[in-house]
């Protein structure tokens, strides 16, 4: 090829020479050839590809081609089972109910339901009337010594930050959750007008930066988290200990990105990089943790306060169970992120191999509060690629009170799965601080579909619980899921998830899976191992 390319550009330059007789062909000749052939000279002598000084010109079609790989897979390919990371299946189904399009399947499944990890509801012969249920399914938030209790939603809009998403993105997805009447939590980018604007209610979540409440040195900061803790639109303040994408992970804010805006926003400053560190300067303990949270709680004047965390060793959320009873203080709520959470940008390796997906520490989450007789005062949210009504009807089998969903939202907001969140170059206007792609996202109609896809995905949780014979979310239980384990088994979520007895933990009834990690669980230390 390289030869040729010579051979070619040999040529080329006699036929220019030959045409300079025929002048006007000589003109046309030079505007189609010379371009070409500066490529190609500058291919054929740079170092960084050796692809191109191999293949000059005609090895830039490489990296075209590699560029239409995710479109040409995602309209062309990909069957409904197919697509991640979320199936087409369930893009769909999201963006039918965002529509309010007809969402209903023709022919039967689609799912081979023989396949091992299949799973299904056991349905009732006493199913019940659509028109017996309740028109809506909430939750009340505030333990104890909650003074402002929240009535939220089963279903809320998962953490996502001002600067991941455009502000046309964050004033869409607010201005749906004051329609649906559901909650918007804020991600730890900080409290920002564009969260404030539509009136919607929110979760405040507090990460390791403090951003919205911190001090010019990166500490928390009282006086700055009580003015706006106890603003009318935040209802729950949530501190966020790890996320299931990049847990113990901390993130960085490129000084590029760190805009006069943005800063302000953060309470950064301004044209300078700012790091989060994966672990919080306010506490080190479990112990710490709590009066953390019960300062949240004075500060705000009584709202409810929890936290967020992905489970990596059991052992050091039982410390904070036993804290819980060590101080008497605990959280009104706890958000269980899956280890398959998403992020805008995270590391590989992240992403794919640490922190415990959502089901199973669902589980074990609430069997360390049902053991330790904590879960009657504590609710638990479950976080982590919840799309359906089923998906909520699983966790909330495993003792959930509540679900977030995130990716759910941004489809419902338009996102086209184009997996450049990461780039600023999101298509349509979600995922990008580009005000030219920004624009293309119009908030009052995508405010619409947030609220439809959350209406309608409660909808959808209400008629299986009718199936099943429930007018109450309460009162699912693992028994009621069935996962196929293998081509000749069958197994309730009960029989793979035992259930703990209220207090059992307490009375020394400690299954043998949790043993070890109960042993070495102190109120006093996170890393006693």
């Amino acid at each position: 090829m390289r030869k040729l390319f010579i051979i070619i550009t040999i040529c080329t330059i006699l036929g220019i020479t030959v045409a300079t007789y025929w002048w006007e062909n000589a003109v046309w000749l030079a505007v189609l050839v010379l371009p070409v052939f500066s490529i190609g000279m500058w291919d054929m002598f740079q170092a960084k590809h050796s692809v191109l000084r191999n293949f000059p010109v005609v090895g830039h079609m490489r990296w075209f081609l590699e560029s239409l790989r995710v479109p040409i897979r995602q309209y062309l390919m990909e069957s409904e089972l197919d697509g991640e990371p979320t199936p087409r299946m369930f893009r769909s189904l999201v963006y039918q109910r965002a529509k309010k399009e007809n969402d209903t399947t023709p022919l039967g499944t689609k799912i081979n339901v023989y396949r091992s990890g299949y799973e299904w509801l056991g349905h009732s012969l006493s199913a019940l009337n659509h028109n017996e249920m309740p028109k809506d399914l909430r939750v009340t938030f505030g333990g104890p010594h909650c003074k402002k209790p929240y009535n939220a939603s089963i279903l809320n809009i998962s953490a996502m930050s001002y600067g991941a998403l455009s502000q046309n993105a964050i004033l869409a997805l607010n201005g749906g959750a004051k329609l649906g009447k559901f909650a918007h939590n804020t991600g730890e980018g900080g409290l920002s007008l564009f969260h404030l604007e539509p009136g919607g209610d929110l979760i405040w979540q507090i990460g390791t930066g403090y951003f919205s409440c911190r001090k010019p040195n990166g500490e928390f900061s009282p006086d700055e988290f009580k003015k706006r803790a106890t603003l009318k639109n935040v209802k729950m303040i949530e501190v966020k200990l790890s996320q299931g994408a990049k847990p113990g992970h901390g993130g960085i804010l490129p000084a590029a990105k760190n805009s006069a805006e943005i800063s302000k926003i953060r309470g950064t400053k301004s044209g300078t990089t700012v790091f989060s560190p994966p672990t919080h300067s306010s506490f080190s303990t479990p112990v710490g943790l709590l009066k953390f949270v019960e300062q949240l709680r004075d500060l705000s004047e009584g709202k409810p306060v929890g936290f967020k965390l992905c489970i990596g060793r059991k052992s050091e959320f039982i410390s904070i169970c036993k804290a819980m009873l060590e101080t008497g203080i605990k959280p009104d709520f706890i958000t269980v992120d899956g280890g398959e959470g998403g992020s805008g940008a995270a590391p590989v390796e992240y992403s794919n191999s640490i922190g415990m997906p959502l089901r199973d520490a669902l589980s074990f989450v609430v069997d360390c509060l049902t053991g330790y007789d904590l879960k009657k005062d504590i609710k638990v949210i479950a976080s982590g690629k919840v799309l359906s009504g089923f998906h909520i009807v699983k966790n909330l089998s495993l003792g959930a009170d509540a679900c977030n969903v995130a990716r759910g939202m941004m489809l419902a907001l338009g996102c086209v799965q184009a997996l450049l969140c990461n780039t600023n170059h999101c298509p349509v206007g979600v995922a990008t601080q580009d005000p030219q792609l920004m624009k293309g996202l119009d908030v009052s109609d995508k405010r619409n579909r947030v609220a439809n896809f959350h209406n309608e995905t409660v909808k959808s949780v209400i008629e299986i619980l009718a199936a099943a014979g429930y007018k109450e979310a309460q009162s699912l239980k693992r028994r009621d899921i069935f996962r196929r384990t293998s081509p000749m088994s069958i197994q309730t979520y009960n029989e793979i998830f035992p259930e703990i007895a209220a207090g059992a933990f307490l009375r020394n009834e400690v299954p043998e899976m949790y043993v070890t990690d109960v042993e070495l669980a102190t109120a006093e230390s996170f890393t006693n191992f």
